[in-house]
């Protein structure tokens, strides 16, 4: 029996024009009170004595050395994330092999624990006090307060981002283009190169940006691992913590601005390939 024509159903999803206005008006309020007003905070603080001491702020030996082992410390930690996030999303996604859900837990297990506690672990196995760590001293290895240990936690704490991305979209490609790919006569350097990496090219740049902006920001795990050695082991998010403490509040936020304005370039390119890369999704799948 069919309904009378005359009854209309709402739709659940579709609220009251209060209701809508309060959702918003709410989320609009605590992105300005929690988001956009310390952005800002940071940028009037940065430049509240003038160009001149902002620019000095950034010039300073310290400074200078701290943006550039922060830069280094990137350059060496992300492209070997991506390297080892897409050797593990294709063999997550494209094979299966026993200790496959270890594997997909290991590569889990820096979301599930603090930096510090993962910085305190290479503190245990490279230190004084450790078995590793006299002797690799002994052949004039350091890796505790200095460049390696460094990288090693930025590495640690970064690498789930580029495999996390990747492997539920190969995953949802499934194993259809390799197979036809291999079945044409590919091989198998030939049907990633051409095949798998072109499917996935918009998702891996995607967690490369992610990694790289946590690379660039990562405060726990390095402050354990750096010795706090001014010009030699702090880090951008080091150095700032030092000048405020020291109440070089200018300085501090100058260099924090610089951190800012990494971030917002990170979220415009962020933003930029969730736009290409859902198109080309959508026409993939089209």
């Amino acid at each position: 029996m069919s309904e009378p024509s005359h009854i209309k159903f709402r739709n659940p999803a579709d609220e009251r024009p209060l209701a809508k206005v309060l959702l918003i008006a709410l989320s609009l309020a605590f992105l300005v009170f929690f988001l956009f007003l310390p952005l800002v905070s940071v940028f009037v603080e940065a430049f509240r004595k003038g160009w001149e001491e902002y620019y000095e702020a950034l010039v300073e030996p310290d400074a200078v050395a701290a943006i550039r082992l922060t830069l280094t410390v990137a350059a060496i930690a992300v492209p070997l994330n991506l390297l080892f996030g897409l050797c593990a999303a294709w063999a997550i996604a494209k094979f299966e092999f026993r200790g496959k859900s270890f594997l997909i837990t290991l590569i889990d297990l820096p979301f599930s624990i603090s930096p510090v506690i993962s910085g305190l672990v290479y503190v245990l196995l490279f230190g004084s006090n450790s078995v590793l760590g006299p002797i690799l001293k002994s052949h004039g290895i350091e890796i505790l307060f200095a460049v390696p240990g460094i990288v090693l936690a930025t590495i640690f704490v970064t690498f789930p981002f580029v495999a996390r991305e990747l492997i539920p979209l190969m995953q949802d490609q499934g194993t259809g283009d390799e197979e036809a790919a291999l079945s044409l006569g590919a091989s198998g350097w030939q049907t990633f190169w051409f095949v798998t990496l072109p499917n996935i090219k918009w998702g891996l740049l995607y967690g490369v940006l992610l990694c790289n902006a946590r690379a660039m920001g990562e405060f726990g795990a390095v402050s354990v691992v750096s010795g706090h050695i001014r010009g030699l082991t702090n880090t951008m998010p080091l150095h700032v913590e030092i000048l405020y403490n020291e109440y070089n509040f200018v300085a501090a936020f100058a260099v924090a601005s610089l951190l800012a304005l990494l971030a917002l370039v990170t979220l415009a390119l962020k933003t930029i390939l969730e736009l290409r890369f859902g198109a080309g999704a959508a026409g993939g799948r089209h």
